[in-house]
């Protein structure tokens, strides 16, 4: 089990970005979050099997319909043990 903290730059507030994550992030049977940043960013923070998080990623990295993403930066972070679902953060 690995947990990753992605912060994605590009244009990617207002376009459906978070809700696209989020099903994306059922799909893959993910836990976790998603929420905007005031810079413009959106933080993700999913956790499951590391095989299952890099195609996670890669989809990410494609994009909601609207959305352009520029930029990932990822970061390893600790597993939340008790998390069971994801969910969109205001």
């Amino acid at each position: 089990m690995k947990r990753y903290q992605l912060i994605v730059k590009g244009k990617v507030q207002g376009v459906g970005f978070r809700a696209f994550t989020q099903q994306k992030a059922a799909q893959f049977e993910l836990s976790g979050y998603v929420m905007n940043h005031m810079d413009g960013s959106v933080e993700i923070e999913a956790q499951g099997e590391e095989s299952t998080l890099k195609r996670f990623i890669s989809k990410i990295q494609e994009g909601s319909p609207y959305s352009s993403v520029e930029e990932i930066n990822t970061q390893a972070k600790e597993v939340q043990d008790n998390e069971r679902s994801f969910s969109i953060r205001y």
